[in-house]
């Protein structure tokens, strides 16, 4: 039994040391363009496409954050950033994050994109409002 503590015990001081952990944050980045329907049909399922520019080789994809109220359907882009000192940018690589989207309500729907901040720190989207058919 006294081995066994003891193996744990070793066992879990060596899993303990600092091994040049690198860290990793979730940040959301701006939305260049847009490919979405001019309309729907209600029960139908449709892709919508934003695009945005990856700014440097420590950027990964993450999905999208989307968040719906009512009929307002907010959209951004995440990405998972390695944090470490050797990241290069990287220039006009456009990638593409796409997402289905299922019409369950008659009426318009209002998606908003974010794509960034404006000089005053305020949340800028484009914004498009598709009917259903």
């Amino acid at each position: 039994m006294k081995k066994l503590i003891l193996l744990l015990s070793l066992l879990f001081v060596l899993n303990s040391c600092d091994k040049d952990e690198t860290s990793y944050s979730v940040v959301a980045l701006p939305v260049d363009s847009v490919v979405i329907p001019s309309a729907f049909d209600l029960g139908e399922t449709y892709a919508i496409t934003m695009k945005y520019y990856r700014p440097t080789n420590c950027h990964s994809d993450y999905g999208i954050f989307y968040d719906k109220d009512l009929n307002i359907r907010t959209c951004a882009v995440k990405n998972v950033v390695e944090n470490r000192s050797n990241c290069s940018e990287i220039q006009n690589v456009l990638v593409e994050e796409t997402f289905n989207f299922y019409v369950t309500n008659t009426g318009n729907y209002i998606f908003k994109f974010w794509t960034g901040e404006d000089a005053n720190g305020n949340d800028t989207f484009l914004e498009y409002d598709v009917p259903v058919n």
